[in-house]
């Protein structure tokens, strides 16, 4: 544990508030001329998922919490928790998938993520910025589509839906920007 001055927070900054992990989503900077100076965040409560408003004036201390990635194997999903297992030490945790259900679409089982520990406690899991996915459902381009920017669905490997363009096919793999969900380059196998 650690304290920090407000004015230091940056997003993706580990927070303890009310005996409770936080990281940092959003901050903002006020300066209001007159009067201190303040922090406004936007916290993401890591065992719930609950979302959190708070101001701090940039001089107050903050307790900000020591973290550890850990390299780790993702095992499975059972609906509940997401299952890893440490790539060093092979001891296996789960994370409660209740504050972070959108990470199913992107977690390939035996890939290897980083798992941010507190404790005994995972809190967080570090994707990449892009992923590639193998292409498992697309429906053919209409013949003469030829249109500029035409775009449809696809479903990738892990069930999540993305927009590409018309020409792409099933069976492909495409890179996919974590942050948007959004379609980036075609990868040629």
């Amino acid at each position: 544990m650690g304290q920090i001055k407000a004015g230091a927070i940056a997003k993706g900054t580990f927070l303890l508030e009310k005996d409770t992990p936080f990281i940092v989503v959003e901050r903002e900077f006020v300066n209001p001329g007159k009067g201190s100076a303040f922090a406004r965040l936007k916290l993401k409560n890591l065992r719930t998922g609950a979302v959190l408003k708070v101001t701090h004036k940039t001089q107050d201390a903050v307790e900000e919490i020591d973290v550890e990635d850990v390299s780790s194997q993702f095992l499975y999903s059972d609906g509940e928790s997401y299952h890893f297992m440490n790539t060093v030490t092979f001891e296996q945790y789960e994370i409660p998938m209740v504050s972070m259900e959108d990470m199913q679409y992107f977690l390939k089982e035996g890939e290897s993520y980083k798992v941010v520990r507190w404790g005994n406690e995972s809190l967080d899991i570090k994707l990449p910025p892009k992923i590639d996915f193998l292409v498992t459902e697309a429906e053919d381009g209409v013949k003469g589509d030829t249109v500029q920017g035409a775009t449809k669905y696809v479903k990738v490997e892990t069930g999540l839906t993305v927009k590409v363009p018309i020409f792409i096919k099933e069976g492909e793999t495409i890179r996919v920007n974590v942050e948007t969900k959004e379609y980036q380059e075609r990868i040629n196998n």
